[in-house]
This record gives structure tokens, C-alpha cells and sequence, in this order.
């Protein structure tokens, strides 16, 4: 790489004004310990000015490309653009030693742009501008943790806004060793087992990047987080677990081993009664539309979980939740009320469940206060007694779940349309006990899309939106019975591989039911790791034809769906973190669509070897 003069020169005053910068932070108390530049110091980021393309760099969903102007210095920069759910983040990952202090610095321009590093082992820094009409330099300072041997460099720009430029990236401070092999996790624990799972968790292990679990001698899982859930396995019998943590040095040792006993039985299906996999629909009753009006009676025995589409609040924030068959103008051949609550309990001789679904697209439901938490359990409870229903469906969309600003934590939410849905969930469930079927049907936005963006983010600005169902699943986790979160009508979605995957194939089902089978940690905060789901409540929400919404998805793909999940076979280029043969099953809109459709959807189902 050729370099003029001029620039050499600008980049030696650039590491003296870094290594200045790192002592004025020491001396404000903003770096625990002093650490100047010494002859280990060195310039760490690799192709910084940009200079051999993106050489070192890699740019979300291809946001990202090297320019010849406008630069900084040299004759190279790059251009990043944020388009839809994509912030154009472009990162790195360097090696770096242990309790030392370091100096992150760049050029900038452009609408937003942010300049950050993550994974440093104390508190993570970033720096930003919301406007540069010509070049600026963003700089910042962190020191790594006790056994930090590596950081991510990144920059970014915001949604909706114009590309932004960046050169000169610069992180100076001591310089790494080699990659080391990980230390054995400590602290491993097993939670509440059922009769064919256990769950487990442990502490997570600096530089470790994934986690081998073991059952006895053999292993069982691969992971990227501290906590798994082991299935298939048999009621009432001991088994013994271990855990060890990866890099690309190799694998730990094992941790101690951890023991637990399997249930004797019906403990792994809040709810029970479901078949070991099971499809489920919901079908159009207060409302018809194209695919026309099905009678429950007509409703095929292929379908295991039936949700009645919709009950809708007498206003947004009422809690107040009605449901009513279709009206005889608008569906003229709907039954009476005797026939349909007839053919619901015959629907359940048989061992189907009939839910009612609460919300869909526009029944909006916000329970901010605890009068409409109050009027929802009140008004729920009545239409369940009333049809002699099974369980509820949460299908609640648009603008029905939000987090509050400041509200970051899954694990302990404070936004009161969050707490108070997890509350009246809970009082349902207690008042109708173990058989009691609650299922619930989010879309990408508010679970997946938490791997990236929770809530208005650390800084405001994000949609409130993005991840609010992960603390109502995690709240209700043990009570639930499945989860199928459509696959449908999304945007573009960054998987595991940090890779963005568009619905409509296998590519997307397996990418997107992989991250709830293994888990993730939300807004990419290690310490707030969000539990993988068992396989036993799960499901994959599909449309059932192409009128039915966007991301239909072809027979031979669904099939290739299940083979990989359940076998781990016909993959594509998405590789699982896991196989689970326990799979419950799928979710489609709709059974209606279906009908039109010739049963297309159900048809697979019904022939899928599952064995």
C-alpha cells in the first residue's frame, strides 16, 4: 500500500494526539489505571484508511463499499448506506491484550454516524454525530477487562438517513497475542426439568465465541450462548451434563458436571393434549374475506389447534375484548351460535384445541392501565366460558406492544402495556389451571429483530417496538404452550450468522427458528441473554397460499424447512446451532386460505415423515 508524506505525517500526529488523549482521560478519572503509549503500543486496526477496499472490514447486507471521494487521506474511504432495517454497520474484530487502556479514533462524514467498540470486557464505548457536512473526527477511549483478548471496531449510520463516509479508522494501544484457548465454564446449573428436557445455564466465558454441551460422554449441542436446553430424552431417568467453551484456539476443558432427573410425565406441554406434532390455523369467524367463510364443522381433522380469528377491544386502550360470529350479510352461509358452539365440542371429543385469538392486524390492543388489564381477563374469561374454549391466542400487532424509554432489560420489563399483559396472562392461567392452552403469534419485528434492536435503544431513536414480545414469552415461558411467530410479512432479519435472510424460503424458516431453539443475546448484550425455547414449543408460521400474505412459501421448501430443523438434513448454506427432532409442528394463515388453496399447506403436513 502506497502512502504519501503528508499522510505519514498526519498519522504520527494522530497517535501523539491519541496517546495525549488517553492520559487527559486518565487524569479526569475516566480510565481506571494509568497505561501510556510504550513501544508495545501500536496501530492495531488493519486497512483502516480503507486504502485495499473492504480488506479486514465486513458490511451488513452488503451496506458497505470502498469509494475514491470524498477522503480523508489517501485515495480511499468508505461509503456505507443504511437501507430499511439495515444501519449500514460495517465491523472488525482485533486482537488486544488484557487490562490495558486504548484509543479508538476516526474520520467521518455524512448524515448519522456512529464510531464504536464492543466487547471490551469493562464497559463498551461508542462516539457519534447526528450531522457532518465535511470531515470530523470522532474519538473515544476504553480499557479492556481482566481476560479481554479481542474487540470489535465498528461504525454505523441510522435508519432512513443518507450514507455517511468514514476514514482513518485508528485504534492505538498495546498489541494482542495469539487467540487463546478458552477457560472451562463455571457455574453451570440445571433449571426445571420436564419429562423429555432440561434446561441449563452457565456463566459466560471471556473469549469464548460458542459452547460444546455434553451428556455423559457424548456431545449433544452446539451453542452461542450460555444456556441450552438438551430434549429427546426419557421420563423419569438421571442424566449427568457438562459444558465446554470454543474459539477459534480450540475447546476448554469440560466444566464439573451438573445432574437432573427427567419428570415422569407431562411436564414438558403447558396445556397438554397436543399431539408430538401438530398443526395449527386460525380460521376466519367473526369476518370473511376472498378465501370465503369455513364452518367449524368443515374444518378438516388435519388441524390440531384451532384459533378463532378475532376477538377485538371495544377500543385501543378498553381491554375490553369482544367476539361474535360473522354476520349473516357478510357471511351467508355462517351457522347459528348453537351449531358452532356444537361443533366446537366436537372438535374437542376428537382432541382438537379451539382458542380464541386475541388482536390480528386490526384489533389493537394496549393495556396501560390496570383497569384495562382488569377488563381483558374479565372479558376473555367470558368468551372462553361462553364457547367452551380451550385456551387463548396472543396475536397482537401494530402498535399493541411498545417499550417505554429506559426500558431495557427482558428480563425485569417496566412498561406498563408489557407488565400488565404478562399479569392478566398469568391470572387466566391460574384461573383455569394446568389444561389451559395459551399460545401466541408475533411477528419477526417484535422477537427476531431483538437480536439487533430492543426497544428505543441505549441512545432513543430506535422504533419502541423492535423486540417488546421477547419479555412477555420470557415471563411466560414456563406457561406457554407454543410460540409460532410468523414468518410472514417481514422484513429482511439478521440470523445467527449475522447474516440477513428474506422470507419466502427454507433459508429464512431455519435462520429465524434457530435463533428462539438456541437463543440470543438481545440488542447483541451478552449479559442479557435471551433462553432458548424447547423444541416442544415451537412451531413455524407460514401463509398457506400466496393470497395470503407475503412469503409464501413453495411445498418442496416447507419440507426442506423440517428436514433441517428435524434431521439436519437438506440445510442449504444456514447451518443450525442444533437438531430437534421434537419440533412441534406449524402455523398457518390460514385454514381458510388452505381451503381455497385445495389444502395444499395441510396436505404436506399430513405427508411429512417426521421419523
Amino acid at each position: 500500500m502506497v502512502r504519501t508524506r503528508s499522510r505519514r505525517r498526519r498519522e504520527r500526529l494522530s497517535r501523539l494526539l491519541a496517546v495525549a488523549s488517553a492520559a487527559l482521560l486518565t487524569i479526569g478519572g475516566l480510565v481506571a489505571s494509568t497505561t501510556t503509549a510504550e513501544a508495545a503500543d501500536s496501530e492495531l486496526a488493519v486497512n483502516g484508511g480503507f486504502e485495499a477496499g473492504l480488506a479486514g472490514w465486513s458490511c451488513s447486507a452488503g451496506s458497505g463499499a470502498a469509494v475514491a471521494t470524498p477522503v480523508h487521506g489517501g485515495t480511499s474511504a468508505l461509503k456505507a448506506t443504511p437501507a430499511g432495517s439495515d444501519n449500514a454497520k460495517c465491523s472488525q474484530t482485533v486482537t488486544v491484550q488484557p487490562n490495558s487502556a486504548y484509543t479508538l479514533s476516526g474520520w467521518v462524514q455524512g448524515g448519522y454516524v456512529y464510531l464504536g467498540a464492543s466487547g471490551t470486557g469493562t464497559t463498551d464505548v461508542s462516539t457519534w454525530t447526528p450531522s457532518a457536512s465535511g470531515w470530523q473526527k470522532l474519538s473515544t477511549g476504553f480499557r479492556t477487562g481482566a481476560s479481554t483478548t479481542s474487540v470489535t471496531l465498528y461504525t454505523h449510520g441510522w435508519y432512513g438517513t443518507p450514507a455517511y463516509h468514514a476514514d482513518d479508522i485508528s485504534l492505538f494501544g498495546p498489541g494482542g497475542g495469539p487467540v487463546q484457548i478458552p477457560a472451562a465454564p463455571a457455574g453451570l446449573a440445571a433449571g426445571s426439568p420436564t419429562s423429555t428436557s432440561v434446561p441449563l445455564n452457565w456463566n459466560p466465558v471471556a473469549g469464548a465465541t460458542g459452547y460444546n454441551v455434553y451428556q455423559g460422554a457424548s456431545k449433544v449441542l452446539s451453542v452461542s450462548g450460555p444456556s441450552a436446553t438438551v430434549s429427546g430424552l426419557t421420563p423419569s431417568t438421571p442424566y449427568s451434563f457438562q459444558v465446554t467453551a470454543t474459539n477459534s484456539a480450540g475447546e476448554s476443558a469440560k466444566s464439573a458436571a451438573v445432574s437432573a432427573t427427567t419428570t415422569s410425565g407431562g411436564g414438558g406441554n403447558p396445556g397438554g393434549g397436543l399431539p408430538a406434532h401438530a398443526l395449527v390455523g386460525y380460521l376466519h369467524t367473526s369476518f370473511a374475506n376472498g378465501s370465503g367463510y369455513t364452518r367449524m364443522a368443515d374444518v378438516p381433522e388435519s388441524w390440531d389447534v384451532i384459533n378463532l380469528a378475532f376477538g377485538e377491544p371495544t377500543s385501543v386502550t378498553s381491554g375490553d375484548i369482544r367476539f361474535s360470529l360473522c354476520p349473516v350479510t357478510e357471511c351467508p352461509n355462517v351457522e347459528s351460535p348453537a351449531e358452532f358452539k356444537a361443533a366446537v365440542k366436537a372438535k374437542q371429543a376428537a382432541g382438537k384445541k379451539v382458542l380464541i385469538s386475541i388482536g390480528g392486524q386490526n384489533g389493537q390492543v394496549q393495556l396501560g392501565s390496570t383497569g384495562a388489564r382488569d377488563a381483558f381477563v374479565s372479558s376473555v374469561s367470558k368468551i372462553i366460558d361462553e364457547y367452551g374454549l380451550d385456551g387463548l391466542d396472543i396475536d397482537f400487532e401494530g402498535h399493541s406492544l411498545s417499550l417505554n424509554t429506559g426500558d431495557t432489560d427482558f428480563r425485569s420489563p417496566t412498561t406498563p402495556v408489557v407488565v400488565n399483559l404478562i399479569q392478566a396472562v398469568k391470572t387466566l392461567k391460574a384461573k383455569y389451571g394446568s389444561g389451559f392452552v395459551l399460545t401466541m403469534a408475533p411477528e419477526t419485528f417484535f422477537v427476531q429483530l431483538g437480536y439487533q434492536f430492543y426497544g428505543s435503544g441505549p441512545w432513543g431513536g430506535q422504533d419502541p417496538r423492535a423486540g417488546s414480545y421477547l419479555p412477555v414469552i420470557h415471563a411466560l415461558r414456563d406457561d406457554l404452550t407454543l410460540l409460532h411467530v410468523q414468518h410472514y410479512n417481514s422484513g429482511p432479519i439478521m440470523g445467527l450468522d449475522n447474516q440477513y435472510h428474506t422470507m419466502g424460503n427454507a433459508d429464512f424458516h431455519i435462520a429465524m427458528a434457530d435463533m428462539m431453539l438456541t437463543g440470543f443475546p438481545v440488542a447483541g448484550n451478552q449479559s442479557r441473554f435471551f433462553p432458548p425455547l424447547r423444541p416442544e414449543q415451537m412451531a413455524i408460521g407460514m401463509p398457506a397460499s400466496t393470497q395470503a400474505g407475503n412469503g409464501h412459501t413453495s411445498p418442496a421448501e416447507v419440507t426442506r424447512t423440517l428436514d433441517c430443523l428435524t434431521k439436519k438434513a437438506n440445510c442449504g448454506s444456514y447451518q443450525t446451532h442444533g437438531t430437534w427432532p421434537a419440533l412441534r409442528g406449524l402455523m398457518t394463515w390460514s385454514i381458510n386460505w388452505d381451503r381455497y388453496n385445495q389444502w395444499e399447506f395441510s396436505r404436506n403436513f399430513d405427508a411429512y415423515r417426521w421419523s
